[in-house]
């Protein structure tokens, strides 16, 4: 299943980020530490490199996701040109408290009282950008849910004195490449739940997990996970929570329900969808074969004399 998710409002956000790109410093841009690639709009970068903007790549969430894949992640980010990343959590105050420092150090002409840092928060719908706007204020100025795009409009509002905050809508882009990339945006709850089926995502969740985390798994359902699918998976967490269907047959959609809320609460354990050479691996596997064109013989062709 190829997963779109594209709500009608991102097109005048997107028009909307493009204009307010020209009058900011910065980009704080949001991702979420468990798939931080997968989490990450190339349309932000596209129009922030277009502006040449610094940007500090904020990857959140950072208490649920493998710190050995994050550190990974870091290293691999901060290789790039004009780039900070940090791992946090925006809902710890001692985390989101090193945020502005970071900021000054890569617009070092800005944050005067004559020339404010002025910055813009951006990300995909439900990474944490709105969590940390209320974090970095001190105040609850930006509606924060559990349900992706809850933010719809930008708001600027003032740091102190030498800083200005920006908060975007989250923004998706029109057409997601790569399959896996959706599945691990919707198991992340990033993706709306109108545009997925919860038990194909539970599914490929149940695979990744088999793979990657097995004992994890394990010890969560009390399964044994040699020779399970995703399927088994979903099968064991209702046969575990005594899930049934009337007829005695095993609800699979709410345990997959259950799988899902497990992962994105931490309950299963810190928990990578992806590394950067799982990401190098897939990307190389999904790159088109070029195909040679053999040579063509001119002089078959050529009129004799």
């Amino acid at each position: 299943m190829s997963i779109k998710w594209f709500p009608g409002h991102m097109v005048s956000a997107r028009k909307k980020a493009a204009e307010t790109m020209e009058k900011i410093d910065l980009v704080i841009e949001v991702l979420d530490a468990r798939l931080p690639e997968a989490s990450c709009n190339p349309m932000i970068k596209e129009l922030r490199v277009h502006r040449q903007r610094p940007c500090l790549k904020i990857l959140n969430k950072a208490d649920l996701a493998d710190p050995a894949v994050t550190q990974a992640w870091l290293n691999f980010y901060n290789r790039q040109k004009d780039v900070k990343a940090v791992a946090l959590s925006c809902k710890k105050p001692g985390d989101v408290a090193k945020v502005p420092g970071l900021c000054e150090a890569l617009a070092p002409h800005r944050g005067t009282n004559l020339k404010p840092l002025r910055m813009m928060i951006m990300g995909i719908p439900n990474v944490g950008k709105s969590t940390l706007m209320n974090a970095l204020l001190n105040r609850r100025v930006a509606a924060v849910g559990d349900e992706p795009a809850v933010t719809k409009n930008q708001q600027r509002l003032e740091l102190n004195s030498r800083m200005s905050l920006v908060d975007t809508p989250g923004l998706m882009w029109p057409r997601i490449e790569h399959d896996s990339d959706g599945y691990m945006l919707a198991a992340s709850h990033a993706i709306g739940r109108n545009a997925v089926i919860d038990e194909e995502v539970a599914a490929f969740l149940g695979d990744l997990l088999i793979d990657r985390y097995p004992t994890l798994l394990g010890a969560r359902y009390g399964c044994t996970v040699e020779g399970m699918d995703g399927v088994a998976v979903i099968e064991a967490v209702a046969k575990k929570r005594g899930f049934r269907l009337k007829g005695g047959e095993p609800d699979l959609e709410k345990a997959a329900l259950i799988l899902l809320k497990d992962y994105r609460t931490g309950a299963l354990g810190r928990i990578s969808l992806e590394s950067p050479e799982t990401r190098a691996a897939m990307i190389k596997a999904h790159a088109p074969v070029k195909v040679e064109e053999p040579e063509s013989d001119l002089s078959a062709s050529a009129p004799q004399s």
